[in-house]
């Protein structure tokens, strides 16, 4: 073995004792670097709690309206006979914008009024002839109508009475015994029958009746009369009366064929007579108060009727023309002359003369947060740059349902009108809902808000952890600032969660 190679074999340990304390240096140095990094502290960003002032806003959009818009048609249904303006006039309250002809309403209207002038004045003395006149006509056709309908009635009964005259046998089973012919016409009232029977005396033969009438006659080939009612009885050729024989004259006759339709007729003439009297009386006694009317001065309750048909007509005319009941300008005319109006349709629209409100709809999560005479700050797109200040005036009760969304119309008014305004312009609201002062206040970035509730972090003493501290929150405003009810205090510290660079 030559000196160079023993020199080097007794080298090697000297080269792994050296590589044995480098290793232990980097592990002592890495050490160090992780414990001095597990110790050191959390860079972070502190945030005080303020107490100031803040305003909860609600963000819409909405339009510019008319103050003043309305829509106008006829009320009665006729002829266009007139249109005195067109799209873009100015019209004054109270101008006539069209009418219909009005030469009937006009007379109906004169006449109401004649009647009322002369029942205020009173009835002349023609009038009252006139009256009596009326009264006297009234009088005759009654007693004419009572004279005539008494004597069809008792026409309809005597006929009724007279249905089929016949005599009957009162036992049946007689044989061939023809019963004698009864004729005539019965002049009696009553209803009722006649027995017939006939016997033999010592001088011929003969036949008793009894029932309406009692009497007795002789059996004859003639005619010869049965009571004294106007009704006759002839026996048959060759009639014996050897063995007693009986029948039954009936009045009226119900097996008559014409019964029915006597009877039916008699009930037609009672039924005539009720109603044509009723009606004479009617007359009579319309007439009878007529005169009265006419010889007293007017009520007051008369006088009240006609005025009532004054008002009436004059409405009629009236509701014949379309009127503007403010001033503004036309923006809608659909009138034309020789057209036929179709009651209430709308033919005219007006919005009034640079007037204007701004409509929106709120959503309901918000509308509940809103008042009347909320302070609204608003911007057009038609004016960029300028903010317009106004108040809520109006909140719809009611809800407007649109593809499922529930919002509430407002109206929102103008402090300062502007002439630069215009119907339609497109307006961006932030209604100033409500406003808290002397209250603390943190940015939202600095609160957590999880299922659990909202929290805001505070550092620990020891400047490396942090705790979670519960908080209760009121309203927040625009610039996206909370108000804090509870869990904080005026001057203390939390953690801005939103920008904080802790890495862990």
């Amino acid at each position: 073995m030559s000196p160079i190679q023993n020199q080097n074999k007794k080298k090697k340990p000297f080269y792994k004792r050296t590589w044995v304390i480098v290793t232990a240096v980097l592990v002592v140095i890495i050490f160090v670097l992780i414990w001095r990094s597990a110790h050191k502290s959390i860079p972070v960003q502190l945030i005080p709690v303020k107490t100031g002032t803040i305003t909860e806003t609600v963000s819409v959009t909405g339009n510019t309206t008319p103050i003043q818009s309305v829509s106008l048609g006829f009320q009665n249904s006729g002829t266009i006979g007139r249109v005195s303006y067109d799209v873009g006039s100015h019209v004054s309250a109270g101008t006539v914008i069209a009418a219909l002809n009005t030469g009937d309403l006009s007379a109906t209207l004169k006449q109401a009024q004649a009647n009322y002038t002369k029942l205020l004045s009173g009835a002349t003395g023609s009038d009252i002839d006139v009256a009596k006149a009326a009264v006297a006509t009234a009088q005759t056709n009654k007693d004419s109508v009572m004279v005539q309908q008494t004597t069809a009635v008792d026409n309809a009964y005597r006929t009724l009475l007279n249905s089929g005259l016949a005599a009957i046998p009162s036992v049946s089973g007689v044989g061939t015994i023809i019963s004698p012919t009864i004729s005539g016409t019965y002049t009696g009232t009553e209803e009722g029958a006649y027995t017939i029977t006939t016997y033999s005396g010592a001088n011929g033969n003969y036949f008793s009746y009894s029932g309406l009438e009692n009497g007795t006659g002789s059996v004859s080939l003639q005619a010869v009369p049965l009571g004294t009612r106007g009704l006759f009885i002839q026996f048959p050729s060759g009639f014996n009366s050897t063995t007693n024989m009986s029948w039954v004259v009936s009045l009226p006759n119900t097996q008559a064929s014409t019964y029915l339709t006597n009877y039916n007729a008699y009930l037609a003439a009672k039924s005539t007579k009720q109603q044509l009297v009723d009606n004479a009386i009617a007359q009579y006694n319309q007439a009878i108060a007529s005169l009265a009317a006419t010889q007293s001065t007017a009520r007051p309750e008369d006088l009240q009727i006609a005025q009532a048909q004054v008002d009436s007509a004059q409405a009629k005319l009236n509701n014949s023309f379309i009127i503007a009941p403010i001033s503004g300008v036309i923006t809608q005319q659909d009138a034309k002359v020789g057209q036929v109006a179709t009651p209430s349709a709308p033919l005219v629209t007006i919005i009034s003369d640079g007037k204007f409100e701004v409509d929106a709809q709120v959503p309901e999560t918000d509308i509940g947060k809103l008042a009347v005479g909320n302070v609204v700050k608003m911007k057009f797109d038609a004016f960029s740059g300028e903010t317009f200040l106004g108040k809520v005036f109006y909140i719809d009760p009611a809800e407007t349902i649109s593809q499922g969304v529930v919002d509430y119309k407002i109206k929102v008014s103008f402090d300062t009108p502007d002439s630069r305004m215009k119907s339609g312009l497109t307006a961006n609201l932030d209604i100033e809902t409500k406003t808290n002062t002397n209250v603390l206040i943190l940015p939202q970035y600095a609160i957590l808000v999880n299922d659990s509730g909202a929290f805001v972090e505070t550092l620990n003493a020891d400047k490396r952890t942090t705790t979670q501290v519960p908080v209760k929150l009121g309203i927040q405003d625009q610039n996206g600032n909370v108000e804090i009810l509870s869990g904080v205090t005026d001057g203390e510290e939390v953690l801005n969660i939103g920008l904080k660079p802790i890495g862990k």
